[in-house]
């Protein structure tokens, strides 16, 4: 299942929560994600909204860090492997990664409505370090009926397409813009 492609998109990956380039990922990492994703949405992680974002970011790493031998500090190499065995390969995606997938894009639909609007989707792609002209690409790939929203579901399945498919038509490959 893991062909060079979805190598590329979890490599990637690996980068938003290394953002120190120190090439290692701690659970601190994962959490700082979260916090990035919060302050952008003006959104307190005691809230309904923050609780589900960190716990659900919270059940990722325990999940990633147990997939990796559960040392706490994660490396490309294992990050990747881990996600394979833990997302790709595994059964984990529905019960443990969709509720985080879900958070961010609940955030994102600033206005409660199911939609999300490209504002919405530039605070959560720029806390994972994505270029504001990469977010424009991302947001026109993603919303593929051209009418300027993009549901929620759509989004949460354009997460799991791209930590996931390998597939080199899927819509969630640009995720984060241009690969």
């Amino acid at each position: 299942m893991s062909t060079e492609l979805l190598k590329h998109k979890l490599d990637r990956a690996f980068g938003h929560l290394d953002v120190d380039g120190d090439g290692r990922a701690v659970r601190d990492d994962m959490l700082g994600l979260g916090a990035r994703i919060l302050v952008g949405f003006g959104e307190s992680p005691t809230s309904p909204a923050g609780n589900r974002l960190v716990g659900g970011l919270e059940a990722v790493w325990a999940t990633l860090s147990a997939a990796t031998g559960g040392d706490g500090v994660i490396f490309p190499e294992g990050f990747r492997a881990g996600m394979i065995s833990a997302f790709v390969e595994g059964d984990r995606f529905d019960p443990v990664f969709r509720p985080a997938a879900e958070a961010v894009a609940r955030l994102c639909d600033t206005d409660g409505d199911g939609s999300v609007r490209p504002a919405g989707l530039r605070i959560a792609l720029t806390a994972f370090g994505t270029a504001h002209d990469d977010v424009d690409v991302a947001f026109d790939r993603l919303d593929r009926d051209r009418d300027g929203v993009i549901a929620v579901g759509e989004l949460v399945e354009a997460v799991r397409q791209y930590y996931t498919s390998a597939d080199p038509n899927a819509a969630g490959n640009w995720l984060f813009g241009p690969l």
